[in-house]
């Protein structure tokens, strides 16, 4: 099991930026994928980015460009850098974590990009 446990969100004007973090209860090192997901008001939970214990990105079309995702295993950290925020960017952020046939989710935090 994990418990992942998210940070740094907040109130940012638009085009300002904002670095979430994720820290795990244990190591990460042989989870498959981690990643970031988002939820607005009203609307379904989204994929922001994921990576693999490879390496290996995925963006949401949106975010590419503007957000870059890291992962380090030493630390057991995921982040989520995200420059240039939009209002639509507004959610709560979620961390997850994807370990063989088990899925493991954050609290989340909240990102607001309003002026």
């Amino acid at each position: 099991q994990v418990q992942l446990v998210e940070s740094g969100g907040g109130l940012v004007q638009p085009g300002g930026s904002l670095r979430l973090s994720c820290v795990a209860s244990r190591n990460i090192g042989s989870l498959a994928k981690m990643g970031w997901y988002r939820q607005a008001p009203g609307k379904q939970r989204e994929l922001v980015a994921i990576i693999t214990n490879g390496g290996t990105t995925t963006y949401e079309d949106d975010v590419k460009g503007r957000f870059t995702i890291s992962r380090d295993n030493a630390k057991k950290t995921v982040d989520l850098q995200m420059n240039s925020l939009k209002p639509e960017d507004t959610a709560v952020y979620y961390c997850n974590a994807v370990d063989g046939f088990w899925e493991y989710w954050g609290q989340g935090t909240q990102v607001t990009v309003s002026s």
